[in-house]
């Protein structure tokens, strides 16, 4: 019989650009196409937040045309997750055997500096779990270290929301930080497809990181292999 794990989903709070008026929050496919994949292993899951309380979609992110967004979208377990988001503050470790972090823009503002979320990362790769991001979300690996004191992602195969993605749509000059150059500032072997918006994941041991949102897919498949194939 499979071993039961459970899924932690962290999703941003973050909702406002600098001189933008639309707004940013999560996109939403990099939530609902990775939980497709747990979905089909019955894994349960949780979704957290830096703050908890509902969790801001980014608007241009609602596409009626993907099946899978609609699907979770009008499901009413996971909306009821969205819309209650638990804070990360009252997250236990020891419940979660896998972390993922979606993206969306905001996640640009509230993931990087957000200690919690670091120790929580910590503690469920250094017992053996599996750590997960797509896009922004990645930036919530920035600065996460371990007991060693080491960068999680020193040295590490990893990719994430690339330059020329940023400048594709036109946000470049919004956020805070070029996510590509923050990871490679932090030593981490940074590669992304050849071809920008379409899927693209690295896998580095228990590390697995998708570059874009249509790369959240192949991030969850990616995962329950690692966990259940290996």
């Amino acid at each position: 019989m499979d071993p039961i794990y459970r899924a932690l989903i962290v999703c941003t709070n973050h909702t406002d650009y600098p001189t933008k008026s639309h707004k940013t929050g999560l996109w939403l496919s990099e939530a609902t196409h990775f939980y497709d994949e747990l979905a089909g292993r019955n894994l349960p899951y949780d979704i957290a937040s830096p703050r908890g309380g509902a969790i801001p979609i980014d608007e241009k992110s609602i596409d009626r045309r993907d099946t899978i967004n609609e699907k979770w979208a009008h499901d009413p377990t996971f909306r009821a997750k969205l819309e209650n988001s638990l804070s990360v503050d009252d997250i236990d470790p020891a419940n979660y055997q896998i972390i993922y972090f979606t993206g969306g823009h905001g996640a640009m503002w509230d993931f990087p500096d957000n200690a919690v979320m670091q120790a929580i990362t910590r503690q469920i790769y250094e017992k053996g779990g599996m750590v997960a991001a797509v896009c922004h979300g990645v930036s919530a690996l920035l600065n996460v270290s371990l007991s060693d004191g080491s960068l999680l992602i020193n040295n590490r195969q990893v990719t994430g929301f690339s330059n020329m993605e940023e400048k594709f749509v036109r946000l470049d000059e919004e956020v805070p930080f070029l996510l590509e150059d923050a990871l490679r500032h932090k030593n981490a072997l940074y590669s992304k497809g050849l071809i920008p918006f379409l899927p693209y994941i690295e896998v580095d041991e228990r590390l697995v990181t998708g570059q874009n949102p249509l790369s959240a897919r192949k991030v969850g498949r990616k995962v329950l292999e690692e966990m259940y194939e290996k």
